[in-house]
């Protein structure tokens, strides 16, 4: 059996419907891998501090170096784990709106004082 012949609307719906889904899909496959680093950015955190109080009353030169490294790390994953969770693409909505209605709510402002006073 033949697939039904589409006209050139319908056919142009299909062809952005599909571009739609691999765009969702790629999006998807973008948030599992974002989701596996930041569990295994907050085991390795965990498994770090753990480590630091371990060393943090240790006097010895060695002891000390690892410390240091240990700290410098888990600052590392600190910025890691604050980046992810933080985008100017997630924020960049929110942040136009704020301006939008907050300019508006000025000028209203406005508006309503000129017209009592």
């Amino acid at each position: 059996m033949k697939p039904p012949k589409l006209s050139f609307g319908e056919e142009n719906q299909h062809q952005e419907f599909e571009q739609a889904l691999l765009e969702v899909e790629q999006a998807l496959v973008t948030l599992k891998e974002r989701y596996n680093q930041v569990q295994a950015d907050r085991f390795r955190q965990t498994e770090l501090q753990q480590r630091l109080k371990q060393l943090r009353h240790s006097k010895l030169p060695e002891d000390k170096a690892q410390l240091k490294e240990i700290k410098q790390q888990l600052e590392v994953l600190e910025l890691n784990l604050e980046s992810q969770l933080f985008s100017w693409a997630s924020l960049k909505e929110p942040f136009w709106q704020a301006i939008r209605f907050g300019g508006l709510g000025v000028i209203i402002g406005w508006l309503l004082k000129s017209v009592a006073g």
